[in-house]
């Protein structure tokens, strides 16, 4: 008595199972890569607004980051309030114009603490939105 099978695998699904495996071998090695990107700049969610001005240039631009920690970045270095201080009093540049880039859940109170000083060192301080969806 010779035994058959009831259930007949297709010799087609051999040659289908390695294109699978190394598609999906693809797909778990572009997911993993692609967090580790770097870009280069901050990150900061800009408060929208209706109402936007034409980008000036030549102006110094200082980003706020949000919590946990909240930092001051001039020129894409960490510094402090009275670093700030230092450089804008000793800033060269012609244009005494200053462009805050403050992310939407920055600390109001840094905000304002930075546009003081600036205000106070004679710099017209411009604070950065982004644009509303339509």
């Amino acid at each position: 008595m010779q035994l058959q099978r009831s259930l007949k695998i297709p010799l087609w699904l051999f040659s289908v199972i390695p294109l699978v495996n190394v598609l999906f071998l693809v797909v778990v090695f572009f997911a993993l890569t692609s967090r580790f990107i770097l870009q280069s700049g901050l990150a900061v969610t800009l408060p929208s607004s209706s109402l936007t001005l034409a980008p000036r240039s030549g102006a110094t631009v200082i980003r706020i980051t949000p919590a946990p920690v909240p930092a001051i970045y001039y020129e894409d270095e960490p510094i402090s309030i009275t670093e700030l201080q230092h450089r804008l009093k000793s800033s060269s540049h012609k244009d005494r114009s200053l462009i805050i880039k403050a992310d939407k859940d920055a600390p109001y109170a840094l905000v304002v603490q930075v546009t003081d000083e600036a205000l106070q060192l004679g710099f017209s301080v411009v604070l950065a939105t982004g644009s509303r969806p339509k």
